[in-house]
């Protein structure tokens, strides 16, 4: 297995990822195709604040994946320009889970996120997933509050 980051030719990939972690209806041929192209779109506008990584098995296929967004916070006197990071939809095809795969997307995205200055990362994790955030380093907070709009 091997982690790297995503370029265009993995949007069909992380296309599926998504729709299988996100849907419980299969993705038909043209369903799974609408998406692509709504998640290439979606990304081509994005590029510049967000970033994909992506797990590959040792026969290429990729099994996994994770996005960080780089977020350009209010300066402060004295402090210049500040960039925060969110890690956002990290999934892992069940088959794939408890070897590591999550850990080292998320890693890989951390380090993106700490490489290009970010002072501040977050996550809105699954249950399941708050100790594999808490072992590499994340932790809670009281002041970190968010606000669900109704739908």
């Amino acid at each position: 297995m091997r982690i790297e980051r995503a370029g265009s030719a993995d949007i069909r990939d992380l296309a599926r990822l998504r729709w299988v972690d996100r849907s419980a209806d299969p993705a038909t041929d043209r369903a799974l195709a609408a998406f692509e192209g709504d998640l290439s779109a979606w990304w081509d506008s994005h590029r510049e604040t967000h970033f994909a990584f992506v797990a590959r098995s040792d026969d290429a296929t990729v099994v996994g994946a994770a996005w960080v967004a780089l977020v350009h916070r209010t300066p402060s006197p004295g402090t210049g320009p500040r960039l925060s990071a969110d890690i956002q939809s990290v999934f892992v095809m069940p088959e794939h889970r408890d070897a590591g795969l999550g850990s080292a997307l998320i890693d890989a995205a951390r380090r993106h996120a700490l490489d290009s200055g970010a002072t501040r990362i977050t996550v809105h994790s699954s249950e399941r997933a708050v100790p594999v955030y808490t072992r590499l380093g994340f932790r809670g907070s009281a002041t970190l509050l968010q606000y669900i709009a109704e739908k």
